[in-house]
């Protein structure tokens, strides 16, 4: 049985070939990211008559976009009850509409787009397995039913083992994530839109007129710029202060009956479990979607362990008989509990960014897309400054803000006062990445299948901390800020811009 390590959204529906920048480009707006904010803000900006590039470091929905469990609700998980002991019931309220509000504009845009991407209604569910656990459940419904959302609490679930209680709302969706997003972008070129695939940022220049520089030495001047790249890549907002970042896993599995479920739910306790059907891409029934197993990036050195317990209670609860696909994501947590949504810092009048949509970024991300073209466009945000990127709020950052400093500086300090794990690289086995010592120098070090061994810097190159080897997905990770890198050095994920640097390997 062969699993494919791509996720089964990207695996099936491939991003056409569009250029990487070779040219130096004049534009009013550009958009750094094709995901789902980026591209929706390119589209709606497009739509309002803006003459608009998306540029990408890989290809369209690649990024964290194309490997989610792909619901699209506005129930998400506990969060309401955490917003509203932090901002009240107002609080509560305006995450829930603005939520709502990129709820309908995703449903809107399939239909008027005519996106054939499994668009499929149904309920959503937040539930808890063990009975002492209840009261997370209770305080979610009454949190969002405050929120003004129709909710109800329920023990019955579409699930094949029983539930102590959860928290349902009706008329979500699922859909085909990257068929979405590639809908969206073939849409904006319609429109006149240009992508640019394959084409890293490294730097932005706000002296005399936006100018961003690319990896391969081009420019792009532009009247505004949109940062979409989940983490925003330049630092002087210091959003990897301001937010935890989590690595969280899924499979695809077939099941001995074949059969879907009607309903998408997610557990509150642990270990989480995130469910879901899709249909079968190579049969006539459905694939389950199991996910879960959450951690801070770059704190599990056993990664392969987590797709080991998503399989497990896939094949106990419901009966699968092969896992047709694994996958893993990148979220990033804030600090208050609210997105970040707004101008890069309060001096970036003409660069905009949104991060720190809790796990739940289609909804979270489509509404950030539409506060940004509002605000690029010169109109009010819909939603005042509830969700400003520069918003100055320490009593319900302060828990978050602690967690995440002092991790940092744990890694940052004990980390480099660690020594090798191995004593020679004869004692990596194939897969594996291990620090070690080469001529009296620190590395990071890999063997391949074949044997082949790669060495790089193991100090992150956005702020130095040490990066961490993860087992599953073969990645040296950073457990600072999140950034992930390739076991040649090369980029993965931000908000480093730059690669590890590479060592010499003698013999």
């Amino acid at each position: 049985m062969t699993i494919t390590t791509s996720s089964l959204w990207t695996e099936t529906a491939p991003a056409p070939d569009r250029p990487a920048l070779e040219a130096d480009l004049d534009v009013e707006v550009c958009v750094v990211g094709a995901g789902i904010l980026g591209m929706t803000a390119a589209l709606l900006l497009a739509r309002d008559g803006v003459e608009v590039a998306v540029v990408d470091a890989d290809e369209v929905g690649s990024g964290v976009t194309g490997h989610t469990t792909a619901k699209v609700t506005v129930l998400h998980g506990s969060a309401y009850q955490d917003v509203r002991k932090k901002f009240g019931d107002d609080g509560a309220r305006d995450y829930a509409r603005a939520n709502q509000a990129g709820f309908e504009q995703i449903a809107a845009l399939v239909e008027e787009i005519g996106i054939d991407c499994d668009f499929r209604r149904k309920p959503a569910y937040t539930y808890v397995a063990d009975p002492q656990e209840a009261s997370t459940i209770e305080e979610e419904v009454a949190a969002t039913q405050a929120a003004g959302l129709a909710t109800v609490q329920t023990s019955e679930t579409p699930l094949p083992y029983p539930v102590a209680t959860a928290v349902r709302l009706d008329d979500q969706a699922e859909f085909h994530a990257r068929r979405y997003v590639l809908g969206l972008a073939t849409e904006f070129e319609r429109l006149g839109g240009r992508i640019f695939q394959h084409t890293r940022i490294t730097a932005l220049s706000e002296r005399g007129g936006l100018s961003i520089e690319t990896e391969s030495g081009r420019t792009i001047a532009a009247r505004d710029v949109v940062v979409a790249t989940l983490m925003p890549i330049f630092d002087r907002g210091l959003f990897f202060s301001r937010c935890t970042c989590k690595r969280s896993y899924a499979i695809a599995v077939r099941t001995a009956s074949g059969e879907g479920i009607d309903g998408m739910l997610i557990s509150a306790d642990e270990p989480s479990r995130s469910i879901r059907s899709t249909p079968d891409p190579d049969g006539d029934g459905e694939l389950m979607i199991i996910g879960g197993e959450g951690h801070t990036t770059g704190e599990d050195d056993d990664t392969t362990q987590r797709y080991e317990a998503l399989e497990a209670f896939a094949r106990e609860q419901f009966k699968a008989t092969e896992v047709t696909h694994r996958w893993s994501s990148h979220d990033l947590v804030p600090a208050d509990g609210l997105p970040y949504i707004g101008h890069l810092t309060p001096l970036s009048k003409r660069v905009w960014t949104a991060a720190g949509f809790r796990k739940w970024g289609f909804t979270n991300g489509t509404m950030a897309a539409l506060e940004l073209t509002e605000r690029i466009q010169g109109r009010p945000s819909p939603w005042g400054d509830r969700f400003d990127a520069n918003r100055f709020t320490p009593r319900q950052s302060a828990v978050g803000l602690a967690k995440e400093g002092f991790k940092d500086a744990r890694h940052m300090i004990s980390d480099r006062m660690k020594g090798p794990e191995v004593a020679s690289l004869d004692e990596i086995a194939p897969g594996e990445g291990k620090w070690v010592k080469l001529d009296g120098e620190l590395v990071a070090a890999f063997r391949d299948d074949d044997g082949a061994v790669s060495a790089v810097s193991p100090n992150c190159t956005h702020l130095g901390c040490r990066v961490m080897f993860n087992t599953a997905e073969r990645s040296w990770d950073c457990p600072c800020h999140g950034s992930r890198f390739a076991p040649d050095g090369r980029v993965l994920q931000g908000p480093a811009v730059k690669p590890l640097a590479r060592k010499e390997v003698s013999g």
